[in-house]
């Protein structure tokens, strides 16, 4: 008989099998080139890529091509990959397959017949090669490119380009075949998607801060950043209540005075009262003008007022006073009543935090934690802000909007200034600190145990059963 030619091995070169393994390790070495580069190139800095091709290197130019027309470049790595997937099934098939059939024959398993026998092979063969492609030809490849993704996708470039010159009719056959499948269901085959959404930039920015690559200030102000544009006017103002305005016809004592101990720069000045506003004094003006031996009126002093509606958004806002070199804004409701004012400075902080002087009075915070469950906190703070810090379950659809407002919707008057009132509601208990021109200053409130929170809910509707039989009994007697 004639023998093959064998190597150091042992096994022959011209026989089958051996030919067949060889065969079936190329194809599988194909696969994971294509596998790992696709990987390698959609994983590397694009950014990066672009400047070192702004920079001329021919290299970072070439994979800025693929990124940037991935269609031509994924469809070139779609078509190697799926032509060695199915030459190596057909190999297996067409050869281990019928050596195994006829082994196990000849080895006495008669119990099926031999096209039976041969179809149970082609699947065991096939299971055994899917397991070794998906293994060495797609996952450690891929996380081999992960480690480096430049460095691989410089090192599989040149091979890319050369391959993608070589299929590039069978591309464009199947690019035109794809889009004209699309088209069919009325999709553009050219439309795509925002690259960076913001849904992404925030998982981003919260992964960076997992990782310690963004420090906590920095992430709290991107955040603020995308919340900036959902913020109104209404948000931001210093309500009518705390503004310090001047009247047109105080006199230069009096607006000395009021500009020491405020240490504004600006105010707003009204004639009849507060929702007429006439216009703007800037302080500078007012100073340089008192040294002036023929000085100008009040009136004479002022600037126009910037007025805005309470709905305007604050990026908006914060563009437009940019543009036209305005500090000051004065907000108006529905009616053309003064509901506060905005200051660039107000805007700002909405995005970097508070911004203090060295004028500025230390000012207590809005929420102090005084133990498990027990805040102090300000009147004036936003139910959604309490909700947000302290993780309450409060209503934010009720005409009011701070915990002041919430407190007072369940009396029937406001109470006294200096009175301290009591209230359980929505699973807090709230004891009222200091009341001073009818407004809340400060209020303790506790978070009740789910039992408080069920009885002291009982005892509110059992209170407004009573108190409506009172009413009822009244109007008959009437």
């Amino acid at each position: 008989m004639q023998q093959g030619c064998y190597n150091k091995e042992g096994f022959s070169l011209d026989d089958p099998i051996g030919s067949q393994f060889i065969i079936q390790l190329l194809l599988i070495l194909i696969n994971a080139f294509f596998a790992a580069t696709e990987t390698a190139v959609v994983s590397m800095n694009e950014n990066r890529i672009r400047r070192q091709a702004d920079d001329g290197d021919k290299t970072a130019a070439q994979l800025l091509k693929m990124v940037e027309n991935p269609t031509n470049f994924l469809s070139t790595i779609q078509v190697c990959i799926t032509l060695s997937g199915f030459l190596a099934s057909a190999f297996a098939a067409d050869s281990f397959a019928t050596i195994l059939s006829t082994a196990l024959w000849n080895a006495g398993v008669t119990i099926f017949s031999v096209s039976a026998l041969n179809t149970i092979c082609v699947i065991f063969i096939t299971l055994i090669l899917s397991y070794f492609m998906i293994v060495l030809g797609e996952l450690v490849p891929k996380r081999i490119a992960l480690q480096d993704p430049e460095k691989f996708a410089r090192f599989a470039c040149k091979t890319i380009d050369v391959v993608s010159k070589a299929f590039k009719p069978l591309v464009w056959l199947l690019t035109v075949s794809t889009n004209g499948v699309l088209r069919l269901f009325h999709i553009n085959p050219n439309s795509t998607a925002d690259e960076v959404t913001e849904e992404e930039i925030r998982m981003l920015v919260d992964l960076g801060s997992e990782n310690g690559t963004i420090e906590q200030d920095e992430r709290t102000m991107i955040e603020n950043i995308f919340e900036f544009n959902n913020t109104t006017a209404a948000d931001v103002m210093v309500h009518r209540m705390d503004v310090v305005a001047l009247h047109v016809d105080d006199n230069f004592d009096e607006i000395l005075k009021e500009i020491r101990e405020s240490g504004l720069s600006r105010f707003p000045v009204y004639d009849t009262d507060i929702d007429d506003i006439v216009g703007i004094l800037n302080t500078r003006d007012f100073l340089l003008n008192s040294q002036n031996k023929n000085r100008k009126t009040m009136r004479q002093l002022l600037r126009s007022a910037y007025l805005v509606p309470e709905t305007v958004p604050a990026d908006i806002l914060f563009s437009n006073m940019q543009k036209q070199k305005i500090h000051l804004a004065v907000v108006v409701d529905e009616y053309g009543g003064m509901s506060g004012i905005v200051t660039m400075e107000d805007l700002l902080e909405e995005i970097v935090g508070n911004i203090y002087d060295e004028f500025d009075p230390n000012e207590d915070s809005e929420i102090e934690c005084l133990g498990e469950n027990i805040w102090r906190v300000n009147g004036t703070v936003d139910l959604e802000t309490l909700v947000d810090e302290l993780d309450l379950d409060l209503p934010l659809d009720e005409e009011y909007d701070t915990l002041g407002g919430m407190v007072f919707s369940t009396f029937s008057s406001i109470p006294e200034d200096g009175s301290t009132p009591s209230v359980q509601m929505n699973g807090l208990d709230i004891q009222v600190e200091s009341i001073c021109d009818h407004r809340i200053e400060k209020a303790i409130i506790k978070k009740l145990a789910p039992k408080e929170d069920k009885q002291s809910a009982s005892n509110s509707k059992s209170e407004k059963a009573s108190k409506s039989d009172n009413s009822g009994k009244s109007q008959g007697e009437a």
